[in-house]
């Protein structure tokens, strides 16, 4: 609902919008190690510093699982300095999440456990232009950009790029 709110707000005012798919990189491994709940609070942590890396009326969602999106609205009317202001806040959030996390478990002070765990994240960025393409697609690009990043050795940013060979 919050893409096709952007996407139409893109529309209106010819300024650009961006979609982000965001995979944390070796999740899998902490909840592994540690389980569910431990997994759960690195989720939790993770949603804050994405907020945090990004004005208030953007959009963070959590998709499913380890997978989160951003919605950036509201960009430039020119497409190099969107793709610019797009790259800048998914570097700042590449960074923000390297960061060593604390999680403590437990369930009182007695049995509280700190957990320091390093992550990082990858990240596949689309811009858009009013509702020229669907949401669908909008979402489905992103995430082929974001494995590409994946692809290329993970902790990494790619772009949608819907001519890759010109």
């Amino acid at each position: 609902d919050r893409l096709g709110q952007a996407m139409a707000a893109s529309k209106r005012s010819a300024r650009y919008g961006a979609v982000m798919a965001i995979d944390l990189d070796a999740f899998k491994s902490l909840n592994d190690k540690h389980g569910h709940m431990v997994g759960d609070l690195l989720l939790i942590e993770i949603a804050k510093r994405l907020a945090g890396c990004v004005r208030e009326t953007d959009t963070v969602a959590r998709f499913g699982g380890d997978e989160f999106v951003i919605i950036l609205s509201n960009l430039n009317n020119e497409k190099a300095e969107s793709v610019s202001q797009a790259g800048a806040i998914a570097e700042k959030i590449r960074q923000r999440l390297t960061c060593p996390y604390l999680l403590t478990v437990g369930y009182d002070s007695k049995s509280e456990t700190t957990i320091e765990h390093r992550c990082s994240a990858s990240i596949g960025v689309m811009v858009f232009l009013g509702t020229e393409n669907s949401q669908e697609d909008a979402l489905k690009w992103a995430d082929a950009a974001m494995y590409e990043a994946k692809y290329a050795g993970r902790n990494s940013i790619r772009f949608y790029d819907p001519n890759p060979d010109s």
